[in-house]
């Protein structure tokens, strides 16, 4: 829809209705729903203006989706490039600090106390025994149960986190959702049935892999309330559930940033 400038038609809606008042005034007959006639002229001119104004040459019902996608691109592939950056400048600090330690005794004194938590703290590979556990969303049913919606047929953040925490219950040594190591301070988060993990965003089926006693997880596993639901909602909505157990696991090393943004002190330390 085009728009005339908004002065211009304004000034001319206005000076038909103070003709119209005008010849009312001068007490010529006319019908009495004419008498609104200017008011309405009015009320549009103003609607017509205010549209005018708020379009600002543009259409008020252009479909906006495909530069939103576009903005979502962008932002993804610079995310990338500044993802790629920081693990440059990571690798960059670990040479120097390495060649630093060769000639100050207490830099390397740290960096071997670094070196010997690194495992511990995911920032290396590692491979063994272990279970491989996939979640995925329903098929979309035509006929849903009695009582049962749309929100049924998805894996939901709740069913993601319990089983990370059944598999740390169960002696996990290493973890990864998606091929992306977790680690202590790692948060599984959901919008809608994409999953954030690190600044990536990850659609099902959700793969999470773990290293550790593949009977000790599984049990761990059987033994969780949370992942017992996920696993009724299963039979009843045919949500997808695999538990795959694997003799030779592999699980990258973590290459994100382990810095601390939020943190507080518990309740029995205060």
């Amino acid at each position: 829809m085009e728009y005339t400038s908004g002065s211009a038609s304004w000034r001319d809606v206005v000076r038909r209705a103070v003709r119209g008042l005008l010849r009312r005034r001068r007490g010529a007959e006319q019908p009495g729903w004419s008498a609104g006639v200017p008011l309405i002229a009015l009320l549009a001119g103003l609607l017509f203006t205010t549209t005018a104004t708020t379009a600002s040459g543009t259409s008020l019902r252009e479909d906006r989706r495909p530069q939103l996608a576009q903005l979502i691109d962008d932002r993804r592939t610079q995310l990338a490039a500044a993802e790629k950056r920081a693990a440059q400048l990571r690798d960059q600090v670990d040479r120097q600090t390495e060649l630093v330690a060769g000639s100050d005794e207490p830099i390397a004194r740290q960096q071997a106390r670094i070196d010997a938590n690194r495992s511990a703290a995911g920032f290396t590979a590692l491979a063994g025994p272990g279970v491989i556990i996939e979640l995925d969303d329903a098929p979309r049913l035509t006929d849903l149960p009695d009582g049962a919606s749309n929100d049924d047929l998805v894996v939901h953040q709740s069913d993601v986190q319990a089983v990370v925490n059944a598999l740390w219950a169960g002696g996990a040594e290493a973890m990864s959702i998606m091929d992306v190591r977790v680690l202590a301070t790692s948060a599984v988060r959901c919008v809608g049935n994409t999953l954030l993990l690190h600044g990536g965003v990850y659609s099902p089926p959700f793969r999470i892999a773990a290293i550790g006693d593949p009977s000790a997880l599984q049990q761990a596993l059987a033994d969780s309330e949370g992942v017992q639901l996920f696993r009724d909602a299963v039979t009843h909505f045919q949500l997808g559930y695999q538990e795959t157990v694997e003799a030779e696991l592999a699980v990258p090393a973590f290459d994100g940033s382990a810095a601390l943004r939020h943190t507080t002190v518990p309740e029995s330390a205060r």
